[in-house]
């Protein structure tokens, strides 16, 4: 009898996520939503600090307690919906780049109660036009090689997300006489035990893929941070970065609920002037919008969810992604969107959105233990955004480079990507260039793309409009 119920709620499980239809399994998508819950969860920390390192107009600052259960709670829940109404296996969690125009543009010039309010009506916008099928009509007017760039420019930027958070590569120092942007290690070599961390999970996880090892990436993830805790403890090192890897002292703390609900809708625009807040909230739209677009087609094609070029439940996806934006004004953690460490779950194997609901579980699970974030290493869990980016650079295959109105787009939208650490910067670039071409040619690119052209037009040059 318990084996007959087993098999029907295993039954229900697939027909509802459509595991088999998809060439999944159980096993596939509970070792995905783990993977990437492990590969994104230096979210909780690095929120709370970027938040916390800014005083809104009065000087308040926020609680790193309060940011740090508002970041789980609005994870955990808007990611779980992702699964149960999109059936992606895409997470969702504050967005790094626009927290930090909520943190460092917007609070100081009103409150944090107005910031987030800006956030809400960014959601309401993103929800509106994807209600409406603007969202998934500006999605389905981009040409296939425009789309296949903005996958192969993410791959880049996830693996170079990678490499600095492992501290393989670093930034240099401004200084008279230095000729690269970025270098190897701390000082052009590399040297001590975290880089030693990172290459022995890097040389793991390849090794396991190659050989075809279910759970290769979730593996090697906690391989390196056995080993990593056992080193740091045995030697005591520096230099891990955000995330020390050593046993917590206590491992449950009480959720502070302090932010929730704190929100002034249209505050914002009498403390920092109709221009302004016009201004931000254009910019929180156009970078969550976007920023999710390429995301989200980027990760469903490497998750085989693309017919045609158009990913399978679009509309729901972009919904809930909209309603994430929403969350992050409510909760006071910022625009929640999708996050590309989804990726990480794709590359072991999740194809539904089964992953989604166990990867926003372990988030709200999270809000109980979160000392337990502070387990896992950055050098750890980046080897999983290096292979998974490289994974993503192999659709470059499927460019038509000899195609002359492609050429350049396509690349100013791989290369822009990784360089200015946008997504949004290289779809822009790709479309400008794409329309520009287009018509110096004689052919009319549509009223829609023009239209996205010219948006983004607007969008590179605002501080040239407002005169900063």
């Amino acid at each position: 009898m318990t084996q007959l119920r087993s098999r029907q709620s295993t039954s229900a499980l697939d027909q509802f996520f459509r595991i088999t239809e998809r060439g999944s399994s159980l096993g596939r998508e509970v070792r995905g939503g783990i993977t990437t819950f492990v590969a994104m969860s230096y979210i909780v920390l690095l929120n709370p600090l970027i938040l916390g390192a800014s005083a809104d107009i009065t000087g308040a600052k926020l609680s790193i307690a309060e940011i740090t259960t508002a970041t789980a709670l609005a994870a955990g829940v808007m990611t779980v919906l992702m699964g149960l109404v999109g059936n992606a296996p895409l997470a969702l969690a504050a967005g790094l780049g626009v927290n930090g125009v909520v943190a460092f543009q917007m609070a100081p010039t009103m409150t944090w109660a107005q910031a987030f309010g800006l956030v809400v009506l960014e959601g309401l916008c993103i929800v509106v036009m994807a209600a409406s099928g603007v969202r998934e009509r500006i999605i389905n007017a981009i040409p296939e090689p425009l789309k296949i760039a903005i996958t192969v420019g993410i791959g880049l930027y996830i693996a170079l997300v990678g490499l600095v958070s492992a501290g393989f590569v670093t930034r240099t120092p401004d200084a008279v006489g230095s000729t690269v942007p970025v270098r190897m290690g701390l000082d052009g070599h590399l040297s001590g035990w975290p880089i030693v961390i990172f290459c022995l999970g890097l040389l793991l996880m390849i090794v396991l893929m190659a050989r075809g090892v279910p759970g290769a990436v979730l593996i090697s993830i906690v391989v390196a941070t056995v080993v990593a805790v056992v080193v740091n403890s045995v030697f005591t090192i520096k230099g891990w970065g955000l995330v020390t890897p050593s046993l917590p002292s206590s491992v449950v703390s009480s959720p502070d609920f302090g932010l929730f609900g704190r929100v002034d809708l249209f505050g914002g625009f009498v403390s920092a002037g109709v221009i302004a807040a016009t201004i931000f909230l254009f910019t929180l739209v156009l970078s969550g919008f976007f920023d999710a677009m390429g995301t989200i087609t980027s990760v469903s094609d490497e998750a085989g969810l693309t017919r045609d070029g158009r990913v399978e439940g679009m509309g729901k996806i972009l919904m809930v992604d909209g309603a994430g934006a929403i969350a992050g004004g409510v909760t006071g953690s910022a625009p929640n969107t999708v996050f590309l460490e989804s990726a990480a779950g794709v590359g072991e194997g999740a194809r539904t959105g089964l992953a989604s609901v166990v990867t926003g579980g372990l988030f709200l699970v999270a809000l109980l233990f979160t000392p337990l974030a502070t387990v896992v290493p950055a050098q750890a869990a980046a080897p999983a955004l290096v292979v998974i980016g490289g994974l993503m650079m192999t659709q470059i295959r499927r460019i038509p480079w000899h195609e002359t109105d492609f050429t350049i787009p396509v690349f100013l939208t791989v290369a822009i990507i990784p360089f200015t650490y946008s997504i949004t910067n290289g779809i822009g670039a790709g479309l400008v260039s794409y329309v520009v071409l287009r018509v110096c040619k004689g052919r009319w690119p549509g009223w829609l793309m023009t239209g996205l052209a010219l948006m983004f037009a607007v969008y590179f040059g605002v501080d040239v409009i407002t005169g900063k």
